[in-house]
């Protein structure tokens, strides 16, 4: 049976990119606006969130736990996954470090391979924002395993989630009993809960569990019969300004607070699910909006331009000038080219040689 196509789904994505261009860019701001606009601003990092609760119900809607049939589909899944992130990544990367000089073997080694997001030390290191993609390519890897376990049983899958969690904050706080620690892999767990899988993992797991409702209508969730797209929208800003109350002053995040994370790591995920939920099943002029080919095309580019909104690119592009927005149109102009012209054709050619390789098999 194909998949349904969620275009409002892929227009999203372009106001999740916009929401942490506005984070990183709020500080040029921070004197124009009113305080309470200010607060927002420190947590619109909240758009990674809203990424990664998309990205756990696309995956788990469109895979479900096929990938664990064999070896070779589980194969076929991650190379066709890493084809859609590495080649953009890998360009970008390799041309910044051209042009600025290689770091030392570890870190290029560490930014090549995506495994420095493990490391509070380093995780920042090559394009900064892109520890977020070893968050995402984390879930990727284990996605067939939690749709699996959570037809089993959802209590059991996040009873395995939570040792994963205590795993993880046991390798870290081990290494650093053994030797120190120094580079900071999995160390301290304010960074396990705000920089990786194991911490984040609820962000994920709502998606999956959306994604079961969809496929099996599940009547157990009551969810409300109208206005289900506007319930979603009231409740993710009002989990937002929540988190921003935990803020100590305009300059810093409600998510630096014990409370402000695990409203952003817990309570979140739910109010995006509840919110994509009335996407798909609700017709309202938002949704119309971001089903538009033009929000299309920008949700499609969305990748590009989060690699490019800040650091190298930016920095590149910014002396020009073009427009007085922090070169916010311009960055979107450019993602778009680069989305059309290098990014798609890649990803396109590859998944068809990845898909090749199994009718050969065959």
């Amino acid at each position: 049976m194909p998949r349904r196509t969620f275009a409002a789904l892929t227009g999203i994505r372009a106001i999740a990119a916009t929401m942490v261009f506005l984070y990183h860019h709020r500080k040029y701001w921070y004197h124009q606006l009113p305080e309470i606009m200010s607060r927002f601003f420190n947590e619109f990092h909240t758009g990674v969130s809203l990424f990664f609760v998309l990205s756990g119900f696309l995956i788990a809607y469109t895979y479900e736990d096929k990938p664990m049939n064999d070896h070779r589909s589980y194969t076929r899944y991650l190379l066709i996954r890493l084809a859609r992130i590495f080649p953009i990544y890998l360009l970008l990367l390799s041309v910044k470090y051209i042009d600025q000089g290689f770091p030392n073997a570890t870190i290029t080694f560490l930014t090549y391979t995506l495994w420095h997001g493990f490391s509070d030390r380093y995780n920042l290191h090559g394009i900064p924002q892109a520890w977020s993609l070893t968050v995402e390519l984390s879930f990727y890897t284990l996605a067939p395993l939690f749709y699996y376990l959570s037809k089993k049983s959802i209590v059991k899958t996040v009873g395995f989630l939570l040792l994963l969690l205590l795993v993880t904050l046991g390798i870290g706080y081990g290494w650093h009993a053994w030797n120190g620690n120094h580079d900071l892999f999995f160390y301290p767990w304010f960074f396990v809960l705000n920089g990786t899988f194991s911490g984040r993992f609820a962000e994920f797991f709502a998606g999956i569990l959306l994604a079961h409702y969809i496929q099996h209508q599940r009547p157990s969730i009551p969810f409300p019969q109208r206005y289900r797209t506007w319930i979603g929208v009231v409740a993710t800003l009002g989990c937002i300004y929540f988190i921003s109350l935990f803020e100590k002053t305009i300059y810093q995040h409600g998510t630096d607070v014990i409370g402000g994370l695990l409203i952003r790591n817990l309570l979140l995920p739910v109010c995006v699910a509840w919110l994509l939920y009335g996407l798909i099943t609700e017709k309202t002029w938002f949704e119309w909006l971001l089903s538009t080919r033009v929000m299309v095309l920008l949700g499609n580019a969305s990748f590009a331009f989060y690699l490019f909104h800040i650091n190298y690119v930016n920095a590149l592009t910014y002396k020009w000038h073009l427009f007085p927005d922090r070169n916010f149109t311009f960055l979107w102009i450019l993602a778009i080219l680069v989305y059309l012209l290098i990014e798609k054709p890649l990803y396109l050619l590859l998944r068809k040689m990845i898909i090749s390789e199994k009718a050969t098999e065959n």
